[in-house]
């Protein structure tokens, strides 16, 4: 996701804490330079740092300005759209598992980390489920459990009774579940990511937008505001973001906007109601239902509008009734706080790396997993900044660099959200 400082203002993380970081010198030598400092570029730096590497992180605005401070803190250790099925037919089976693989440590990474780096940021490794909205649905994710499984990650699916037991989801026959996963506050878990990489020796710089780039002799010239940064090589980790040398990435996605809202805190007894382990979920409708709670009992759930203009508030109404609806609630819970990202999905749903000249990588496509796959995606582009040959990693270099149509995929968009709510609605629900 990508988003504006007021759009972080609205959200449930807003806090008034900031990171003192220092001004970027007018010119400045660095061994890697990393464009972007949310999970994917701060995870890539904390690592190459403990390796040795002189680093030097470029953040246009605050670290966790971008997706990393706007999306709902679940972390979930899979592909949203992409099951180990489809994975492995479109990439072969020897390179689709290394890719598995890897997604699959990605939630005990972060609270790995996060228990290693003292960070703060209200984690609760709970586990997630994936909740069967109809019986029709449950072969599938028992076909889900049973790949991972071979895969040596420890699923299970849930009876309809044993999931009802963890959750009151109106609509739920059974479920996937996976206990590494989990959630967290994304914001204060960005900072706390950005104060290790610092405490590691890592040069992090806010409001410093890399506007250009050129080559000079075996290396890169980034050009900002006042700035330039001499690198060997570079590192882009900017997601979604379309500006400046960030729209080099984003132009591969389709863009997709997704709104959040929070609820006023239920009471201790209607949160143990209605979560009773606390475990966030999806359900695999196609316009599907999500729904967490935070540390203080608020709900959490999210949508997508057919129609973007001043969307927000509308939208915002529908997600709480539908919380109501689905949840059982005696009334329309109150909204504390809405806000809105813009998800960088790519068109087979997985993560790819980019090659955008000698000694200049990006990474892009976190496709709503943007937690668990980054905590990953930033040790993989670590490793390739390191040496690791690109063949050798888990994440598959990009085939195609034809840029996608933004108003094209921005229709596109609209017209599928609209369909699946359509087809939600013809089945009644």
């Amino acid at each position: 996701m990508s988003r504006s400082r007021s759009d972080i203002d609205k959200s449930i993380w807003a806090s008034p804490a900031t990171l003192s970081l220092p001004p970027v010198p007018t010119r400045s030598d660095t061994d890697i330079a990393i464009i972007g400092g949310g999970f994917t570029g701060l995870t890539a730096a904390l690592h190459l740092a403990q390796r040795g590497h002189s680093v030097t992180v470029l953040e246009a605005g605050e670290p966790g300005m971008g997706a990393s401070g706007v999306n709902a803190g679940f972390v979930v250790p899979n592909f949203a759209k992409a099951d180990p099925a489809a994975v492995r037919a479109r990439l072969g089976r020897q390179k689709a598992d290394r890719l598995l693989r890897m997604i699959g440590a990605g939630a005990e990474r972060v609270f790995e980390t996060i228990r290693n780096q003292g960070i703060d940021c209200a984690a609760e490794q709970t586990g997630w489920m994936h909740v069967a909205h109809s019986p029709d649905t449950l072969p599938m994710l028992a076909q889900r459990v049973a790949d991972w499984n071979e895969l040596g990650r420890p699923l299970k699916l849930l009876s309809a009774e044993e999931a009802r037991a963890r959750t009151a989801a109106r609509h739920c026959h059974g479920a996937l579940f996976d206990p590494s996963g989990g959630m967290l506050n994304p914001l204060s878990y960005a900072r706390g990511l950005s104060i290790a990489a610092i405490r590691a020796g890592v040069t992090l710089h806010g409001n410093a937008p890399v506007t250009a780039r050129h080559r000079e002799g075996a290396g890169w010239v980034l050009s900002g505001p006042g700035f330039q940064v001499k690198a060997r090589l570079v590192l882009l980790c900017t997601n979604a973001y379309r500006t400046g040398v960030a729209r080099e990435l984003g132009k591969f996605t389709v863009p997709l906007r997704v709104y959040q809202i929070a609820t006023a805190p239920l009471s201790a007894d209607e949160a143990a109601r209605l979560s009773p382990a606390r475990i966030p979920f999806a359900d695999t409708r196609a316009n599907l239902f999500t729904a967490r709670l935070t540390h203080d009992n608020r709900l959490i759930s999210g949508g997508m509008a057919v129609l973007p203009f001043r969307a927000q508030h509308r939208l915002a109404g529908r997600i709480a009734t539908r919380l109501a609806s689905e949840f059982g609630l005696s009334h329309t819970p109150e909204i504390a706080s809405i806000w809105q990202g813009t998800a960088a999905i790519t068109l087979d749903f997985l993560p790819h790396l980019y090659n955008l000249g000698p000694g200049f990588w990006g990474g892009i496509g976190c496709n709503g997993r943007g937690i668990a796959l980054t905590a990953m995606l930033g040790e993989v582009m670590a490793d390739l900044a390191s040496g690791v040959p690109v063949d050798e990693l888990p994440v598959p270099l990009a085939q195609s660099k034809l840029p996608l149509p933004r108003l094209a995929t921005s229709l596109a968009t609209s017209a599928t959200v609209a369909q699946v709510r359509w087809s939600d609605w013809r089945k009644g629900l």
